[in-house]
């Protein structure tokens, strides 16, 4: 099993462009017009462009509805928005790992970039429910990645996946932590995100669901610049069996869609006008298949070529980026669009 070298602080001997992804060398001095990726700039500075931060967004009008919706939508509310906190919780955690590995300095800039959008995130969550319920209840909703077994099974199955290469480091498990890393943010979060963006379509808790939009924004560029490490990986090092990661993912990705699919109908279920668990399930299947050919690899459930929920392409932005959708107010942020990647929600 190929061992993997941290990255140096510095290496005098070496050029600032890296000569590869990991084990490879590096001065470790960024120079954003001299980097071995042409895509990493213009991801740079595409998330840059992203940046939010929670107290923009005006909670008062969720706070006059919550005691308007019923008691299964508050409680299916508190649920998705504890397990959103645990997951961007263990993300930051884990990019900053994976970031002392990445001998490529525009990456771990990167790497850098994507931890402090988790952390926003996590700050988001608790922006949420601060505004909405006291501090002890926001507590118990912090503690119930501890409790509900169904979320305690979907969870190990990432943190599983990201201990293995926290333990022992190795190409291998590099690799197959990216997979889990890909799960997380571009497969975990989707049912809870239908979730939102029904109420906002029933003009319930839309500040709450602008917020999931920018988070969900920022999840598809992470979800992009790990599978183009995962690829990239695979290209650099020849000597491995590219197929058989890719067959990896691809049965990693068909036990995660399972568990994705068990927290949806444990979540939503049959409660919600809108959204019809048949459809749930296909939505969580081709989000799955997407992911897998951004991996590289066939698609899991080649029957389910297009999105039953076409109706989450509603909250795509109405003037190019420069106002929201939900709120119709100026912005001077990007938001998305089909150009990129709204399609992919």
């Amino acid at each position: 099993m190929e061992t993997l070298n941290k990255r140096k602080l510095v290496d005098h001997e070496a050029p600032n462009a890296s000569t590869g992804i990991v084990n490879g060398r590096s001065s470790n001095i960024l120079n954003w017009d001299d980097t071995r990726y042409p895509w990493a700039y213009p991801m740079y500075k595409t998330m840059l462009a992203n940046f939010w931060i929670p107290s923009e967004i005006n909670m008062s009008n969720d706070l006059k509805q919550w005691p308007e919706l019923s008691a299964q939508e508050q409680e299916s509310f508190k649920k998705i928005i504890g397990l959103l906190a645990f997951l961007d919780s263990v993300q930051t955690d884990y990019s900053g790992k994976i970031a002392d590995y990445l001998t490529d300095s525009s990456l771990s800039a990167l790497m850098q970039v994507l931890a402090f959008q988790e952390v926003v995130h996590n700050q988001s969550y608790s922006y949420v429910l601060s505004s909405l319920v006291d501090q002890q209840e926001q507590e118990k909703i912090f503690e119930y990645w501890k409790h509900d077994d169904v979320l305690m099974e979907r969870n190990q199955f990432i943190t599983d996946g990201y201990q293995d290469f926290i333990d022992a480091p190795s190409l291998d498990s590099f690799l197959k932590s990216i997979v889990y890393d890909v799960v997380l943010e571009g497969l975990f979060f989707y049912a809870g995100f239908a979730f939102f963006y029904n109420l906002a379509r029933n003009q319930k808790m839309v500040s709450t669901s602008t917020m999931i939009n920018y988070i969900n924004r920022d999840e598809q560029i992470h979800v992009s610049l790990f599978t183009r490490i995962f690829n990239e990986t695979l290209n650099e090092n020849p000597q491995l069996d590219a197929d058989a990661y890719r067959e990896f993912a691809k049965e990693t990705f068909q036990t995660a869609t399972e568990l994705e699919i068990k927290w949806g109908r444990h979540l939503i279920g049959d409660q919600f006008p809108g959204i019809p668990m048949d459809d749930l399930e296909d939505y969580i299947r081709y989000i799955a298949n997407k992911r897998c050919r951004m991996l590289g690899t066939d698609k899991p459930y080649p029957e389910q070529d297009t999105n039953p929920f076409k109706w989450i392409r509603a909250y795509q932005d109405v003037d190019e980026g420069k106002s929201d959708f939900f709120e119709q107010k100026s912005r001077q942020y990007t938001k998305v669009s089909d150009t990129n990647g709204f399609d992919d929600l």
